[in-house]
């Protein structure tokens, strides 16, 4: 299946990506260029970059508008490792309205950056496990902004979407004991001194 994405062409740029290289398309995900063909929509003749997506689904995408639809290169290891440091984190503020919450989130993976859409990922992820489920939409939108985070870090990492998706469990995992699940307080009045020398109220010890 192949997707056309038309908007006006500006004339006379030049291509900025080559066949075989990795990119990102906002909201859909990465994927690889797999040739770059001219041709005719709306009677009219266009240079397109030819996406193969995740789900083995193909997207058309006007070379001289590539950057206007948001089309970025793939980011590489360290960045992956950064994307990985926004999973670990505490969850970011969130609108308690729904629409409003709802509209914030859609706007991040829209921008189409990657540590964005982790903030969604993780932000969501809490919620979910701290509500026992989320609403509809909000469920979709998770499974998304999961699918679109896991497309990217599989070609940075050079690994399997099964792989990917257990790394980016175990961190928000991780990251939702630290930060949201009770921890037992240490009594200082208790410590490890206290447990082998018996002391007076003076302070003084019966030793």
């Amino acid at each position: 299946m192949i997707e056309i994405c038309q908007i006006n062409l500006l004339r006379g740029e030049k291509d900025m990506y080559n066949v075989g290289d990795e990119v990102v398309y906002p909201m859909h995900g990465a994927g690889r260029i797999v040739a770059i063909e001219e041709r005719e929509v709306m009677e009219e003749k266009q240079s397109y970059y030819i996406l193969e997506m995740p789900g083995e689904v193909k997207v058309m995408i006007p070379t001289a508008t590539a950057e206007e639809h948001g089309i970025r290169s793939v980011i590489n290891k360290e960045e992956a490792q950064k994307v990985m440091s926004v999973l670990e984190q505490d969850e970011t503020e969130m609108e308690k309205n729904w629409n409003k919450r709802y509209r914030d989130n859609m706007d991040k993976m829209k921008s189409g950056d990657v540590y964005e859409v982790a903030d969604v990922v993780r932000n969501l992820a809490f919620k979910q496990k701290e509500k026992g489920s989320l609403s509809t939409g909000e469920k979709k939108m998770f499974s998304n902004a999961k699918q679109i985070l896991i497309s990217e870090l599989v070609l940075a990492e050079h690994a399997s979407a099964e792989e990917v998706e257990q790394l980016i469990d175990n961190k928000i995992n991780v990251s939702f004991d630290e930060y949201k699940l009770p921890h037992e307080e240490t009594n200082l009045n208790n410590n490890v001194v206290n447990k082998f020398i018996p002391f007076n109220n003076d302070g003084t010890t019966n030793v």
